[in-house]
């Protein structure tokens, strides 16, 4: 996609945390943009020597955690845009527009659509953080959410904690890859599901916990 070339050179040596707030709105909302070109990047050139031709734009005063909460705040802001258009569109048009031929160049589709909400319908309101988690379905968990007008806060409160997890992991990759984009395409999946099994475990922890501390309570 050319679009994406031209936005990743242009973001490349406009590397701030308002590019970084922007790009992960857009990510975030229906317009497909990957979000492997935003904070990898950011978090590789903190470590990067200020004298690096790398450190055009001031890159060098960029803080990882600034960057992973910067992200967060822009994942909220496109997913809240999603969730705003369907609650205000309703189910309907959101489905005729995905099929539309705007919704085709999109990437959208009735099917992705439909995913999406039957995985919401199957998980509750925790599938707005888990799902932020999933490709393929992160970008598009807000949607459902919206149209069953999922009760807001609970929502923001959800959708950060999962954009959160899931910028810790590209952060992660950033440093780990030391920006290598192949890199980090190739095990971006891999860790989003290494972080999904650690989420599950530690749920497991917790309500066995919460279990057995009542059965001592009881005893």
């Amino acid at each position: 996609m050319n679009l994406v070339t031209d936005i990743t050179t242009w973001y490349s040596t406009h590397m701030t945390y308002w590019s970084i707030a922007g790009l992960m709105t857009v990510e975030s909302s229906f317009v497909p943009f990957p979000s492997e070109v935003v904070v990898p990047p950011a978090a590789y050139v903190v470590g990067v020597d200020a004298s690096s031709p790398l450190c055009v734009f001031d890159q060098y005063w960029l803080n990882v955690t600034l960057i992973v909460l910067v992200a967060s705040v822009g994942a909220i802001l496109g997913a809240v845009i999603n969730y705003g258009l369907s609650m205000w569109l309703g189910r309907p048009i959101i489905y005729k527009f995905a099929d539309s031929k705007a919704g085709r160049v999109l990437l959208l589709s009735s099917e992705k659509i439909q995913r999406a909400e039957q995985y919401f319908n199957d998980h509750g309101k925790v599938s707005t953080f888990v799902g932020r988690l999933i490709p393929g379905i992160r970008q598009l968990i807000s949607i459902p959410a919206g149209l069953a007008r999922m009760n807001f806060a609970a929502f923001l409160g959800y959708t950060f904690l999962g954009a959160f997890a899931w910028n810790i992991v590209l952060a992660l990759l950033g440093v780990l890859a030391k920006g290598n984009q192949e890199l980090i395409e190739k095990y971006n999946e891999e860790l989003s599901v290494a972080i999904l099994a650690i989420v599950a475990l530690a749920i497991v922890y917790f309500v066995v916990k919460y279990i057995v501390k009542n059965r001592k309570r009881k005893a």
